[in-house]
Protein backbone atom coordinates (compact mmCIF):
# COMPACT_ATOMS: atom_id res chain seq x y z
CA UNK A 1 0.00 0.00 0.00
CA UNK A 2 1.71 3.45 -1.09
CA UNK A 3 2.32 5.85 1.58
CA UNK A 4 0.04 8.33 -0.09
CA UNK A 5 -2.88 5.67 0.53
CA UNK A 6 -2.09 5.17 4.36
CA UNK A 7 -2.00 8.79 5.29
CA UNK A 8 -5.11 9.03 3.25
CA UNK A 9 -6.59 6.43 5.43
CA UNK A 10 -5.69 7.98 8.01
CA UNK A 11 -6.86 11.48 8.11
CA UNK A 12 -10.25 10.47 6.90
CA UNK A 13 -10.45 6.90 9.55
CA UNK A 14 -13.75 8.56 11.21
CA UNK A 15 -15.46 8.37 7.90
CA UNK A 16 -15.18 4.30 7.94
CA UNK A 17 -17.87 4.52 10.09
CA UNK A 18 -21.34 4.65 8.18
CA UNK A 19 -23.09 6.45 11.10
CA UNK A 20 -20.19 9.35 11.15
CA UNK A 21 -20.51 9.20 7.33
CA UNK A 22 -23.95 10.49 7.33
CA UNK A 23 -23.75 12.83 10.13
CA UNK A 24 -20.38 14.60 8.00
CA UNK A 25 -22.49 14.83 4.64
CA UNK A 26 -26.31 16.43 6.69
CA UNK A 27 -23.29 18.53 8.35
CA UNK A 28 -21.83 19.64 5.74
CA UNK A 29 -24.88 21.06 4.11
CA UNK A 30 -26.54 22.39 7.16
CA UNK A 31 -23.52 24.45 8.40
CA UNK A 32 -23.10 26.10 4.57
CA UNK A 33 -27.10 27.25 5.08
CA UNK A 34 -25.66 28.46 9.26
CA UNK A 35 -22.71 30.75 7.53
CA UNK A 36 -24.92 31.51 4.82
CA UNK A 37 -27.16 33.01 7.10
CA UNK A 38 -24.31 34.89 9.49
CA UNK A 39 -23.38 36.20 6.50
CA UNK A 40 -26.46 37.82 5.64
CA UNK A 41 -27.40 38.73 9.34
CA UNK A 42 -24.31 40.35 9.81
CA UNK A 43 -25.29 42.09 6.59
CA UNK A 44 -28.65 43.18 7.53
CA UNK A 45 -27.71 44.51 10.65
CA UNK A 46 -25.29 47.06 9.03
CA UNK A 47 -28.07 47.92 6.55
CA UNK A 48 -30.49 48.59 9.04
CA UNK A 49 -28.52 50.27 11.98
CA UNK A 50 -24.99 50.79 10.14
CA UNK A 51 -23.42 50.29 13.37
CA UNK A 52 -20.83 48.03 14.33
CA UNK A 53 -21.92 48.37 18.48
CA UNK A 54 -25.47 46.82 17.27
CA UNK A 55 -23.77 43.72 15.38
CA UNK A 56 -21.91 42.94 18.39
CA UNK A 57 -24.51 43.12 20.29
CA UNK A 58 -26.27 40.43 17.82
CA UNK A 59 -23.71 38.32 18.30
CA UNK A 60 -23.63 38.48 21.69
CA UNK A 61 -26.82 37.93 22.48
CA UNK A 62 -26.79 35.04 20.68
CA UNK A 63 -24.06 33.14 22.78
CA UNK A 64 -25.76 34.83 25.98
CA UNK A 65 -27.44 31.81 27.23
CA UNK A 66 -24.21 29.96 26.76
CA UNK A 67 -22.51 32.18 29.09
CA UNK A 68 -25.50 32.07 31.81
CA UNK A 69 -26.72 28.99 31.55
CA UNK A 70 -23.49 26.50 29.45
CA UNK A 71 -23.05 24.02 32.44
CA UNK A 72 -26.63 23.34 32.39
CA UNK A 73 -26.92 22.69 29.10
CA UNK A 74 -23.54 20.20 29.66
CA UNK A 75 -25.87 18.45 32.53
CA UNK A 76 -28.54 17.96 30.41
CA UNK A 77 -26.76 16.22 27.59
CA UNK A 78 -24.97 13.76 30.88
CA UNK A 79 -28.69 13.18 31.77
CA UNK A 80 -30.08 12.61 28.29
CA UNK A 81 -30.03 10.65 24.70
CA UNK A 82 -27.92 12.60 22.77
CA UNK A 83 -29.65 11.77 19.24
CA UNK A 84 -32.85 12.82 20.98
CA UNK A 85 -31.63 16.14 22.26
CA UNK A 86 -30.34 16.66 18.38
CA UNK A 87 -33.49 16.53 17.06
CA UNK A 88 -35.02 18.75 18.65
CA UNK A 89 -32.53 21.81 18.59
CA UNK A 90 -32.09 20.77 14.79
CA UNK A 91 -35.99 21.52 14.36
CA UNK A 92 -35.86 24.52 16.68
CA UNK A 93 -33.08 26.20 14.82
CA UNK A 94 -34.28 25.37 11.10
CA UNK A 95 -37.39 27.49 12.56
CA UNK A 96 -35.79 30.45 13.62
CA UNK A 97 -33.94 30.79 10.32
CA UNK A 98 -37.53 30.38 8.41
CA UNK A 99 -39.14 33.31 11.17
CA UNK A 100 -36.22 35.74 9.99
CA UNK A 101 -36.79 35.05 6.45
CA UNK A 102 -40.16 35.77 6.73
CA UNK A 103 -39.42 38.83 8.41
CA UNK A 104 -37.25 40.48 5.95
CA UNK A 105 -39.99 39.31 3.24
CA UNK A 106 -42.62 40.89 4.17
CA UNK A 107 -40.19 44.05 5.39
CA UNK A 108 -40.62 43.44 9.08
CA UNK A 109 -37.31 42.84 9.96
CA UNK A 110 -36.51 45.75 12.64
CA UNK A 111 -33.45 45.75 14.76
CA UNK A 112 -35.23 44.38 17.86
CA UNK A 113 -36.55 41.65 16.18
CA UNK A 114 -33.14 40.42 14.96
CA UNK A 115 -32.08 40.38 18.50
CA UNK A 116 -35.09 38.40 19.53
CA UNK A 117 -34.19 35.69 17.39
CA UNK A 118 -30.56 35.88 18.18
CA UNK A 119 -31.41 35.54 21.67
CA UNK A 120 -33.60 32.32 20.75
CA UNK A 121 -30.81 30.52 18.33
CA UNK A 122 -28.70 30.96 21.16
CA UNK A 123 -30.87 28.85 23.53
CA UNK A 124 -31.33 26.43 20.78
CA UNK A 125 -27.46 26.47 20.83
CA UNK A 126 -27.24 26.04 24.30
CA UNK A 127 -28.96 22.53 24.82
CA UNK A 128 -26.74 21.49 21.11
CA UNK A 129 -23.50 22.00 21.40
CA UNK A 130 -22.47 20.08 24.27
CA UNK A 131 -25.11 17.37 23.22
CA UNK A 132 -23.50 17.48 19.62
CA UNK A 133 -19.83 17.56 21.20
CA UNK A 134 -20.36 14.36 23.26
CA UNK A 135 -22.10 12.50 20.32
CA UNK A 136 -19.48 12.43 18.68
CA UNK A 137 -17.62 9.50 20.69
CA UNK A 138 -21.22 7.57 20.49
CA UNK A 139 -20.62 7.52 16.57
CA UNK A 140 -17.14 6.67 16.18
CA UNK A 141 -15.68 5.59 19.58
CA UNK A 142 -13.12 6.87 21.68
CA UNK A 143 -9.73 6.01 20.37
CA UNK A 144 -11.39 7.45 17.00
CA UNK A 145 -12.32 11.00 19.01
CA UNK A 146 -9.03 12.89 17.77
CA UNK A 147 -9.76 12.14 14.31
CA UNK A 148 -13.89 12.69 14.23
CA UNK A 149 -13.69 16.30 16.19
CA UNK A 150 -10.98 17.32 13.35
CA UNK A 151 -13.29 16.02 10.29
CA UNK A 152 -16.10 17.89 11.95
CA UNK A 153 -13.89 21.44 11.95
CA UNK A 154 -13.06 20.41 8.12
CA UNK A 155 -16.83 20.45 7.47
CA UNK A 156 -17.74 23.18 9.64
CA UNK A 157 -15.28 25.40 7.71
CA UNK A 158 -16.09 24.03 4.63
CA UNK A 159 -19.71 25.55 5.20
CA UNK A 160 -17.99 28.63 5.65
CA UNK A 161 -16.24 27.95 2.79
CA UNK A 162 -19.36 27.32 0.73
CA UNK A 163 -21.40 29.24 2.75
CA UNK A 164 -20.29 33.12 2.59
CA UNK A 165 -19.63 32.57 -1.58
CA UNK A 166 -23.61 31.41 -1.58
CA UNK A 167 -24.48 34.38 0.49
CA UNK A 168 -22.68 36.99 -1.48
CA UNK A 169 -24.01 35.34 -4.69
CA UNK A 170 -27.92 35.31 -3.21
CA UNK A 171 -27.74 38.93 -1.93
CA UNK A 172 -26.80 40.37 -4.74
CA UNK A 173 -28.87 38.70 -7.26
CA UNK A 174 -31.89 37.54 -5.08
CA UNK A 175 -31.53 39.52 -1.74
CA UNK A 176 -30.65 38.62 1.48
CA UNK A 177 -34.25 36.33 2.52
CA UNK A 178 -33.23 33.87 0.70
CA UNK A 179 -30.31 33.21 2.59
CA UNK A 180 -32.41 32.82 5.37
CA UNK A 181 -34.81 30.30 3.99
CA UNK A 182 -32.22 28.10 2.46
CA UNK A 183 -30.71 27.91 5.99
CA UNK A 184 -34.10 26.40 6.87
CA UNK A 185 -33.78 24.06 4.59
CA UNK A 186 -30.85 22.76 4.98
CA UNK A 187 -31.60 21.86 8.78
CA UNK A 188 -33.61 18.80 6.64
CA UNK A 189 -29.88 17.23 6.17
CA UNK A 190 -29.07 16.62 9.39
CA UNK A 191 -32.44 15.37 10.60
CA UNK A 192 -32.79 13.05 7.92
CA UNK A 193 -28.86 12.00 8.45
CA UNK A 194 -29.59 11.13 12.59
CA UNK A 195 -33.02 9.35 11.24
CA UNK A 196 -31.00 6.92 9.01
CA UNK A 197 -28.34 5.80 11.39
CA UNK A 198 -28.15 2.53 12.92
CA UNK A 199 -28.79 2.39 16.54
CA UNK A 200 -26.89 -0.93 16.66
CA UNK A 201 -23.64 0.46 15.55
CA UNK A 202 -24.08 3.65 18.41
CA UNK A 203 -21.82 3.21 21.36
CA UNK A 204 -24.09 4.80 23.61
CA UNK A 205 -22.51 6.67 26.65
CA UNK A 206 -24.17 5.99 29.65
CA UNK A 207 -26.19 8.72 31.43
CA UNK A 208 -25.97 10.22 34.62
CA UNK A 209 -28.51 9.87 36.73
CA UNK A 210 -30.38 13.14 38.29
CA UNK A 211 -28.83 13.73 41.57
CA UNK A 212 -28.09 17.22 44.00
CA UNK A 213 -24.72 19.03 43.20
CA UNK A 214 -23.98 17.51 39.84
CA UNK A 215 -23.34 20.89 38.31
CA UNK A 216 -20.43 21.84 41.53
CA UNK A 217 -19.02 18.43 40.62
CA UNK A 218 -18.49 19.27 36.95
CA UNK A 219 -16.66 22.57 38.09
CA UNK A 220 -15.24 20.53 40.72
CA UNK A 221 -13.54 17.81 38.54
CA UNK A 222 -12.50 20.32 35.39
CA UNK A 223 -10.78 22.94 38.17
CA UNK A 224 -9.08 20.23 39.87
CA UNK A 225 -7.69 18.31 36.59
CA UNK A 226 -4.91 20.54 35.38
CA UNK A 227 -5.21 19.84 31.81
CA UNK A 228 -8.64 20.98 31.54
CA UNK A 229 -8.33 23.95 33.73
CA UNK A 230 -5.71 25.30 31.59
CA UNK A 231 -7.35 24.81 28.45
CA UNK A 232 -10.38 26.29 29.15
CA UNK A 233 -8.92 29.25 30.55
CA UNK A 234 -6.52 29.98 27.55
CA UNK A 235 -9.48 29.36 25.27
CA UNK A 236 -11.44 31.86 26.89
CA UNK A 237 -8.94 34.20 26.26
CA UNK A 238 -9.12 33.83 23.18
CA UNK A 239 -12.32 33.04 22.42
CA UNK A 240 -13.33 36.40 24.11
CA UNK A 241 -10.94 38.76 22.12
CA UNK A 242 -9.87 36.92 18.69
CA UNK A 243 -12.49 34.83 17.98
CA UNK A 244 -15.29 37.73 17.19
CA UNK A 245 -14.80 37.77 13.16
CA UNK A 246 -18.38 38.43 12.46
CA UNK A 247 -17.58 42.00 14.21
CA UNK A 248 -13.99 42.62 13.18
CA UNK A 249 -14.51 41.48 9.36
CA UNK A 250 -17.37 42.94 7.84
CA UNK A 251 -16.06 46.45 9.62
CA UNK A 252 -12.57 45.74 7.69
CA UNK A 253 -14.16 45.16 4.68
CA UNK A 254 -16.75 48.07 4.36
CA UNK A 255 -14.70 50.43 6.62
CA UNK A 256 -10.49 49.70 5.95
CA UNK A 257 -11.22 48.48 2.46
CA UNK A 258 -14.07 50.79 1.55
CA UNK A 259 -16.29 47.91 -0.11
CA UNK A 260 -19.73 48.41 0.03
CA UNK A 261 -20.62 44.79 -1.63
CA UNK A 262 -21.91 41.62 0.03
CA UNK A 263 -19.17 39.72 -2.62
CA UNK A 264 -15.91 41.42 -1.26
CA UNK A 265 -16.95 40.32 2.22
CA UNK A 266 -17.76 36.86 1.37
CA UNK A 267 -14.53 36.35 -0.44
CA UNK A 268 -12.84 37.43 2.69
CA UNK A 269 -14.74 34.63 4.76
CA UNK A 270 -14.50 31.85 2.35
CA UNK A 271 -10.46 32.69 2.04
CA UNK A 272 -10.65 31.77 5.75
CA UNK A 273 -12.70 28.74 5.18
CA UNK A 274 -10.35 27.49 2.63
CA UNK A 275 -7.28 27.56 4.99
CA UNK A 276 -9.71 26.23 7.79
CA UNK A 277 -10.24 23.03 5.41
CA UNK A 278 -6.52 22.69 4.98
CA UNK A 279 -5.93 23.34 9.04
CA UNK A 280 -8.35 20.69 9.99
CA UNK A 281 -7.45 17.97 7.58
CA UNK A 282 -3.49 18.41 8.78
CA UNK A 283 -5.26 18.30 12.61
CA UNK A 284 -7.13 15.04 11.31
CA UNK A 285 -4.09 13.55 9.86
CA UNK A 286 -2.16 14.25 12.35
CA UNK A 287 -4.43 12.95 15.08
CA UNK A 288 -2.34 13.68 18.28
CA UNK A 289 -3.46 16.55 20.20
CA UNK A 290 -0.76 17.56 23.07
CA UNK A 291 -1.20 21.31 25.03
CA UNK A 292 2.49 21.92 23.20
CA UNK A 293 0.98 21.46 20.01
CA UNK A 294 -2.14 23.72 21.10
CA UNK A 295 0.45 26.55 22.21
CA UNK A 296 2.72 26.46 19.64
CA UNK A 297 -0.08 26.25 16.92
CA UNK A 298 -2.40 29.22 18.93
CA UNK A 299 0.95 31.58 18.76
CA UNK A 300 1.13 30.71 15.01
CA UNK A 301 -2.72 32.62 15.10
CA UNK A 302 -2.34 35.03 17.15
CA UNK A 303 0.77 36.51 14.51
CA UNK A 304 -1.50 35.49 10.96
CA UNK A 305 -4.27 37.26 12.72
CA UNK A 306 -1.66 40.24 13.24
CA UNK A 307 -0.48 39.94 9.59
CA UNK A 308 -4.22 40.66 8.45
CA UNK A 309 -4.97 43.63 10.56
CA UNK A 310 -1.65 45.37 9.31
CA UNK A 311 -2.67 44.41 5.04
CA UNK A 312 -2.29 47.91 3.50
CA UNK A 313 -5.21 45.72 0.60
CA UNK A 314 -8.39 44.21 0.67
CA UNK A 315 -6.76 40.85 -1.47
CA UNK A 316 -3.58 40.96 0.82
CA UNK A 317 -5.75 40.76 3.84
CA UNK A 318 -8.05 37.76 1.68
CA UNK A 319 -4.63 35.84 1.44
CA UNK A 320 -3.19 36.41 4.76
CA UNK A 321 -6.74 34.93 5.76
CA UNK A 322 -6.13 31.63 4.31
CA UNK A 323 -3.13 30.99 7.34
CA UNK A 324 -5.06 32.89 9.67
CA UNK A 325 -8.31 30.18 9.25
CA UNK A 326 -5.49 27.02 9.44
CA UNK A 327 -4.10 28.37 12.50
CA UNK A 328 -7.51 29.33 13.73
CA UNK A 329 -9.65 25.45 13.50
CA UNK A 330 -6.20 23.73 14.31
CA UNK A 331 -6.09 25.55 17.14
CA UNK A 332 -9.80 25.00 18.72
CA UNK A 333 -10.07 21.34 17.30
CA UNK A 334 -6.48 20.39 19.08
CA UNK A 335 -8.45 22.07 22.13
CA UNK A 336 -11.36 20.06 21.76
CA UNK A 337 -9.95 17.26 21.41
CA UNK A 338 -7.49 17.83 24.21
CA UNK A 339 -10.77 18.25 26.26
CA UNK A 340 -12.44 15.07 25.19
CA UNK A 341 -9.99 12.79 25.69
CA UNK A 342 -8.86 13.88 29.17
CA UNK A 343 -12.30 13.95 30.58
CA UNK A 344 -14.40 11.05 31.77
CA UNK A 345 -17.50 9.96 29.97
CA UNK A 346 -19.89 10.39 32.75
CA UNK A 347 -18.22 14.36 33.09
CA UNK A 348 -17.84 14.88 28.99
CA UNK A 349 -21.24 17.02 28.90
CA UNK A 350 -20.55 19.05 31.79
CA UNK A 351 -16.46 19.63 30.75
CA UNK A 352 -17.72 20.04 26.66
CA UNK A 353 -19.95 22.55 28.37
CA UNK A 354 -17.11 24.45 29.84
CA UNK A 355 -15.56 24.58 26.62
CA UNK A 356 -18.50 26.22 24.86
CA UNK A 357 -18.88 28.79 27.49
CA UNK A 358 -15.08 29.60 27.56
CA UNK A 359 -15.54 29.33 23.34
CA UNK A 360 -18.75 30.93 22.46
CA UNK A 361 -20.22 31.81 25.29
CA UNK A 362 -17.93 34.34 26.00
CA UNK A 363 -19.02 35.83 22.77
CA UNK A 364 -21.61 38.10 24.63
CA UNK A 365 -18.81 39.62 26.47
CA UNK A 366 -16.70 39.96 23.39
CA UNK A 367 -18.29 41.01 20.61
CA UNK A 368 -19.47 44.41 22.07
CA UNK A 369 -16.29 44.86 23.77
CA UNK A 370 -14.35 44.18 20.31
CA UNK A 371 -17.31 45.81 19.00
CA UNK A 372 -16.93 49.34 20.83
CA UNK A 373 -13.07 48.92 20.43
CA UNK A 374 -13.58 48.74 16.44
CA UNK A 375 -15.78 51.75 16.72
CA UNK A 376 -13.65 53.96 18.61
CA UNK A 377 -10.62 53.25 16.61
CA UNK A 378 -10.99 51.43 13.77
CA UNK A 379 -11.28 47.48 12.37
CA UNK A 380 -7.46 46.82 12.44
CA UNK A 381 -6.80 47.77 16.51
CA UNK A 382 -9.70 45.24 17.35
CA UNK A 383 -8.38 42.62 15.16
CA UNK A 384 -4.48 43.75 16.68
CA UNK A 385 -5.97 43.16 20.32
CA UNK A 386 -7.10 39.97 19.86
CA UNK A 387 -3.94 38.45 18.50
CA UNK A 388 -2.07 40.34 20.57
CA UNK A 389 -3.78 38.33 23.60
CA UNK A 390 -3.66 35.26 22.07
CA UNK A 391 -0.23 35.42 21.75
CA UNK A 392 0.58 35.76 25.12
CA UNK A 393 -2.35 33.50 26.71
CA UNK A 394 -0.89 30.73 24.36
CA UNK A 395 2.77 31.66 25.55
CA UNK A 396 2.16 31.51 29.45
CA UNK A 397 0.34 27.97 28.10
CA UNK A 398 3.46 26.94 27.05
CA UNK A 399 5.71 27.89 30.53
CA UNK A 400 2.95 26.26 32.43
CA UNK A 401 2.87 22.98 29.97
CA UNK A 402 6.97 23.43 30.21
CA UNK A 403 7.34 24.02 34.15
CA UNK A 404 4.86 21.20 34.94
CA UNK A 405 6.41 18.43 32.40
CA UNK A 406 9.50 19.46 34.07
CA UNK A 407 8.18 18.58 37.79
CA UNK A 408 7.18 15.12 36.63
CA UNK A 409 10.55 14.39 34.78
CA UNK A 410 12.37 15.59 38.61
CA UNK A 411 9.59 13.86 40.32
Amino acid sequence: MSATRVATGRMFAALHERNFRLYFIGQLISQSGTWMQSVAQGWLVLQITNSSFDLGIVVALQFLPMLLLGSFGGLYADRNEKRRILYATQISAGLLALALGLLVSTHHATIEAVYVLALLLGVVNLFDNPARQAFVQEMVGRELIPNAVSLNSVLMNGGRLIGPALAAGLITGVGIATCFYVNAGSYVAVLVALFLMRASELRPINTVHRAKGQLRLGLRYAYGTPVIRDVIAVVAVVGTFAYNFTVTLPELTRTTFHQSSAAAYGILVAAMGLGAVVGGLYVAWRSRPTVHFLAVIGTSFGVAATVVALSPTLIVAQVAAIPMGACSIMFIATANATLQMNSAEAMRGRVMSLYAIAFLGTTPIGAPLVGAIVSATNPRVGIAVGSLLTMATCGWLWVTFRRRLGDVVAA
